[in-house]
């Protein structure tokens, strides 16, 4: 089983990468796990929430936490929970680039149902980002990260390399357990209607190819993200 979990990590870190090459090598591995979680992932979102939020939590000690609201177009708005103890150096980043309103009119360009919904790219390509990179804050890369990624948890996507992540995000819409101690996660939506937003935009998605890959014209718009606390 270690074999397993460790050649599916290995080719979804080619897949949540910021390389349309790499993209494309792992599409297939992808698929399967998306077929595995879909149903799971649309089920029952208020038991999966409450199921994510328990996940992420730590269950001991005080945690410094921050909420976030990300507009959606046609959506509505999602608020996260962003845990500050668990990845204070990705969070920070989040945060600085909200107030910047760095993510302000770009796009959820990669989506997966029953997988993850991708943004913060603001090429739209899965090939751009700020001009920070920042250390992996995951086991992987020696960083004691108690959050996993289940429905409704935020992560940062990366390249091969541990500490590439840089602005580009993932909400989870399905398990996604075998990512944790590989990806950064670093908060969770904070209720369930703000997970139901994030399905329906998996959902209503029509991707071109079994990487995810949305159209331009199609890429769901972040109209905000707004630093609430």
């Amino acid at each position: 089983m270690k074999t397993v979990k460790s050649i599916l990590c290995l080719l979804l870190a080619l897949g949540l990468c910021l390389s349309c090459a790499a993209c494309g090598q792992s599409g297939t591995a992808k698929t399967t796990q998306k077929t595995e979680t879909a149903a799971q992932a649309t089920e029952a979102p208020a038991a999966q929430a409450e199921a994510g939020a328990e996940a992420a939590t730590p269950a001991d000690g005080e945690h410094e936490l921050h909420t976030v609201e990300i507009t959606v177009r046609d959506y509505g708005t999602m608020k996260l929970v962003l845990d500050a103890t668990a990845a204070p150096i990705t969070v920070q980043n989040f945060l600085d680039l909200a107030n910047k309103g760095f993510y302000d009119g770009l796009t959820f360009h990669r989506i997966m149902d029953g997988f993850m919904i991708q943004g913060g790219d603001p090429l739209g390509t899965g090939m751009g980002g700020s001009s920070t990179h920042i250390t992996g804050e995951f086991a992987g890369n020696g960083w004691d990260n108690p959050i996993s990624h289940q429905p409704g948890v935020i992560s940062m996507a990366r390249s091969g390399d541990p500490n590439s992540a840089s602005s580009q995000f993932f909400i989870c819409v399905g398990d996604a357990s075998f990512l944790d101690g590989s990806y950064a996660a670093f908060g969770w939506t904070a209720d369930e209607e703000s997970l139901e937003i994030a399905l329906q935009i998996a959902k209503d998605a029509k991707p071109v190819d079994n990487n995810g890959s949305i159209p331009k014209g199609e890429q769901p718009v972040i109209e905000s993200v707004k630093v609430v606390d």
